[in-house]
């Protein structure tokens, strides 16, 4: 019998009866916690989850991704088990084909991947991916993927399974209800208005599929979704497709079949996709589909005929239309929103809604419950966007691209085009009339190298792509001259108060309460000793910091030290990341360039590394910074935004005698993987520890107070297999080979991890890269000399050097990040 009762109070209200709504109450009962109602406005599934298509690939682009997807599978094959509700759950395996040489070499790389992380997998020939997919026509394929564990499953049934798991342990679910708003008190949410009176609730998750952009507009909070046109057909019978036909999959022409009664579902992602609901997501759209639009399916049409010949003498039973929400970087949404208490977000699943729905509501149901993800969510967390991630006009612009990344080719470096220019620091216009090649990170227009001609682009490959002499010309500039990197991206926050001090050093692991003009690096850690960010902090007064973090950080890191800063503590934190812009002077002859525009003393006596000062420059008062990022002499100096120009003049014109030149991320990368600098999301998880990441140094065990994570730390010291995982550095010893990152790394041919940041290393002369280890003895140097290394490149595995600590000048500066 379905619920009609509204409590007047409960612990949990989750808006919104799809699969993931669903999956969050299941799982928050199977943690013990009953409290709950769940709250749709329609019936259960009757969103976008009824349309679904369903398929379940296990392989993504990180470990931690992927391991929620596996979860995902194993629930739902034992769902029907537990509920009596079958899921429609088959595992019927998967076939990934390759029209090109290119997405072959994808391919290859996917399938050392999908090892490193413990996924089945295995390359196959044309005529295999034939005889497991006999409908199909292979003349014009390279090859191709099969995985055994991937599959299919029924939206709506595994939807209603997930949602009679959840009665089973008392939650409530109650259908033809309709949230009107968000009730706050405080900055916590404080429950919810419907239009059946209201519900008091100490926590509410907004599952609400589209319509969760608006819900969190109730009340103050950015979901940066927008819904689009996705469309797929249903074919009549065709010979020789059999019930466990596995799931096929065309990326390079844009398609994916499956088997559905004898016939085929047909569908895909096409290159430019139609926005939909550009004036709101109408109340009442259940279990409804848009009108056939044919003219926009064609490329898929077209495409599946080159694959399926049959299809052209087949009839079609159905086409969906059914629209679905993209967020601005084809990941979902996942947490608790930064902008108010209590209020968690699971929405925006880009059409992975299925295979994701099982882990990600476990994660979400234990971030809830914990207070904190209790695994590295970083690729899905909410936090990594801001508020003007949610402009509509923007939103609608990048959705048209994002859609189609799902089976675009992954290049390394490939950059989104659309929407941009968004961000742009006070030299963009400087920088483009030098040839800067623009990237883009948290919106931010930054200059990944500088081109010889005008109007160039990025050729991207597989292989050393069309800027590899450019920035080694750069690189070279930094270890042997002087270069200036344009760094305004990052994020700077300011914190001030009677208790700065004090608070920040309870939550840094290092300790920050130094003599005013030191700059300290440290860590963020959570209470597992794992990295929450890292970042440097510069004391500017006995009661003022100022903390510099990666440019897609600044919500993140201000949201993780807000909710940890004393409730009653006076502190205050300010986002001042637009006020300033970042110059970074980097080599061994920026001391005489900068020397040249100012009166400080700048010797190594009375500027030593790791302090700032304000200085003067040219007509300039800026902050300058003596702390690196590519392991040479250099000051990070912090200009006012509209200082930021005549200080770049300044500067260059001082450097033209010493040759100075611009130099852009690409050649950062370089040069911080040379000196095996580690980056946060990268090399630093919220499941690696400093003593994994070799960062011990920035960590004081003994500070009064201690930190946050420091009693995790202190297990993990006297634990022998905490460092059977470890961080470490890999040199390929064949000098024309290419790293690009993900790639799997082999001890005496087996594979022990992952390739987590690479580069070419144009001081060392081959491509070098930071991986981490799962190994099974504790890593040492002793172990790493007592064995053979090699990194799978798309199939060919290349020999590798092993290092704990980095073969390049290990004499040099100390990092801003280690």
């Amino acid at each position: 019998m379905a619920e009609t009762n509204l409590p007047e109070r409960t612990q949990y209200v989750i808006v919104g009866g799809g699969i993931v709504g669903c999956s969050v109450a299941y799982h928050l009962t199977k943690m013990g916690h009953t409290d709950i109602v769940l709250l749709e406005q329609g019936q259960l599934s009757c969103g976008t989850t009824w349309h679904a298509a369903g398929l379940v690939g296990q392989l993504r682009s990180t470990p931690a991704m992927t391991n929620l997807i596996r979860y995902s599978t194993q629930l739902y094959s034992e769902l029907e088990a537990e509920t009596g509700l079958a899921t429609g759950w088959t595992e019927c395996g998967s076939v990934t084909v390759a029209r090109t040489d290119d997405r072959m070499t994808m391919l290859l790389r996917t399938a050392a991947a999908a090892r490193a992380q413990g996924v089945e997998v295995e390359v196959i020939t044309p005529e295999e991916a034939r005889e497991k997919w006999p409908v199909m026509q292979v003349e014009d394929l390279k090859g191709g993927l099969w995985m055994p564990g991937d599959g299919k499953a029924n939206a709506t049934d595994l939807t209603q399974s997930l949602a009679r798991g959840a009665r089973m342990r008392g939650a409530r679910i109650i259908e033809g209800i309709k949230v009107t708003d968000i009730l706050t008190d405080k900055g916590r949410v404080s429950g919810v208005a419907t239009d059946r009176g209201r519900i008091e609730a100490e926590v509410v998750i907004n599952c609400a599929g589209q319509w969760a952009r608006n819900i969190g507009k109730m009340c103050g909070v950015s979901v940066p979704l927008h819904s689009a046109e996705h469309m797929y057909i249903v074919t009549e019978q065709i010979d020789g497709i059999a019930p466990d036909l596995p799931v096929l999959r065309d990326p390079d022409g844009y398609i994916y079949f499956k088997e559905e009664t004898g016939g085929l579902v047909m569908g895909g992602f096409e290159p430019e996709a139609k926005p939909w609901g550009m004036n709101g997501i109408p109340d009442n759209f259940f279990f409804q589909l848009l009108p056939d639009n044919w003219e926009q399916f064609e490329i898929l049409l077209e495409n599946a005929l080159i694959r399926v010949p049959q299809m052209a003498e087949t009839g079609v039973r159905k086409f969906y239309n059914g629209p679905e929400s993209f967020t601005p970087d084809n990941n979902y949404l996942l947490g608790e929103a930064p902008e108010l208490k209590n209020f968690f977000v699971g929405a925006g699943f880009n059409s992975m809604g299925i295979a994701s729905a099982g882990g990600a509501g476990r994660a979400l149901a234990e971030w809830i419950v914990e207070g904190a993800p209790t695994m590295d969510l970083f690729a899905v967390d909410i936090r990594r966007f801001a508020g003007f991630n949610n402009n509509p006009s923007w939103l609608h612009d990048r959705v048209k691209e994002v859609l189609g990344l799902h089976y675009a080719m992954p290049w390394p470096n490939r950059e989104l085009d659309s929407a941009r220019p968004f961000r742009r620091s006070p030299l963009y216009d400087r920088l483009a009339a030098k040839n800067a090649v623009f990237g883009s990170k948290m919106g931010w227009e930054r200059a990944n190298y500088f081109a010889a001609a005008p109007g160039e682009g990025i050729d991207y490959s597989f292989g050393r792509q069309n800027w590899h002499e450019a920035v080694a010309a750069e690189h070279r500039a930094v270890r042997e001259g002087v270069a200036l990197f344009d760094q305004s991206s990052f994020a700077k926050l300011l914190v001030q108060g009677r208790d700065a001090c004090r608070e920040l050093n309870r939550i840094c692991a290092g300790n920050v309460d130094v003599e005013i003009g030191k700059t300290v690096y440290t860590g963020l850690l959570n209470i597992r000793g794992g990295y929450e960010s890292d970042l440097t902090v510069l004391r500017l007064k006995t009661d003022e910091f100022l903390l510099i973090t990666g440019s897609a950080q600044a919500v993140r890191d201000a949201d993780w030290l807000r909710k940890n800063f004393d409730e009653s503590a006076h502190v205050f934190l300010t986002d001042v990341t637009s006020s300033w812009a970042v110059l970074a002077l980097m080599g061994p002859k920026s001391r005489k360039v900068l020397a040249k525009v100012t009166k400080t003393d700048l010797s190594n006596e009375a500027f030593p590394f790791a302090t700032v000062q304000s200085i003067d420059l040219g007509y300039a008062t800026v902050l300058a910074n003596r702390m690196t990022y590519v392991g040479e002499l250099g000051w990070e100096l912090i200009v006012p935004v509209e200082f930021a120009v005549g200080v770049y003049e300044d500067l260059m014109r001082a450097g033209e005698t010493h040759g100075i030149r611009d130099a852009g991320y690409y050649a950062l990368e370089g040069l911080r993987l040379e000196k095996g600098f580690r980056a946060w999301s990268r090399e630093l998880t919220p499941d690696i520890t400093p003593l994994q990441a070799g960062l011990t140094f920035a960590v004081d065990f003994d500070k009064p107070g201690g930190f946050i994570g420091r009693e995790a730390l202190l297990a993990a010291k006297s634990d022998p297999d905490h460092l059977k995982t470890r961080i470490v550095q890999m040199v390929l010893k064949d000098g024309g080979a290419q790293l690009w990152g993900g790639e799997a790394v082999l001890c005496d041919g087996r594979e022990i991890g992952e390739v987590r940041s690479a580069a070419y290393g144009h001081t060392l002369k081959a491509a070098t890269a930071l991986v981490q280890l799962h190994a099974p003895e504790r890593v040492t140097a002793a172990f790493l000399s007592r064995h053979m290394w090699e990194i799978d490149l798309a199939g060919t595995r290349l020999e590798a050097e092993a290092h704990i600590r980095t073969p390049y000048d290990p004499s040099g500066e100390r990092p801003r990040n280690g």
